[in-house]
C-alpha cells in the first residue's frame, strides 16, 4: 500500500519544526533492518514496529503542544503509518525461514515502505532546513 507524500511542508510553529526534526532523525535509519537482523520476516518488520512507536510518540507530542495540529504534518505521519502498517501487518507473525520467493516479497514489501520514508525525508530535510544534514546522513548510509 502506498499513500502519496505531500509535495512540501511548512512549519507552522516551533511545536511543529520541533515535531518535523524528530520524525526526520527517527526516519533517518530505520527504514531497512540492521545487521543484527535474525534473518526472519518478524524482525525484519520489528524496525518498522519500533518507528510506528516513535511516530505515534511524536504525533501525540505534537497535538499535545499545539491547539490545532497542521494537516499537512499529520498526513506526512500518518502516511508513514499507512505504509510501514501494511507490510508490518503482513510479515510481523513470520518466524520462518526466507526462500527466495518470500524474500523477493519481503523486500518489495520493505522498498515500498523505504521509497515512502525517503520522500519524507526529503521534503521534511529541503522545508525544514536540513538539507545539508540530509545529505551527510544519507552519504553516511551508503
Amino acid at each position: 500500500m502506498y499513500w502519496p507524500v505531500p509535495a512540501s511542508w511548512t512549519p507552522h510553529d516551533e511545536a511543529e519544526l520541533v515535531a518535523g526534526w524528530r520524525l526526520w532523525l527517527e526516519l533517518s535509519d530505520r527504514g531497512w533492518p540492521s545487521a543484527a537482523w535474525d534473518g526472519t520476516p518478524a524482525g525484519a518488520v520489528r524496525r518498522l514496529r519500533e518507528l510506528l512507536a516513535a511516530c505515534d510518540e511524536i504525533e501525540t507530542g505534537y497535538r499535545a503542544a499545539v491547539g490545532e495540529p497542521s494537516a499537512g504534518f499529520l498526513r506526512l505521519v500518518q502516511g508513514l503509518v499507512v505504509t510501514a502498517g501494511a507490510a508490518i501487518g503482513l510479515w510481523f507473525d513470520d518466524f520462518e525461514p526466507l526462500d527466495d520467493e518470500r524474500a523477493a516479497l519481503l523486500h518489495g514489501d520493505l522498498a515500498r515502505f523505504a521509497e515512502q520514508a525517503e520522500q519524507v525525508l526529503t521534503v521534511l530535510a529541503v522545508n525544514g532546513g536540513w538539507t545539508g544534514l540530509d545529505g551527510d546522513v544519507r552519504r553516511d548510509r551508503s
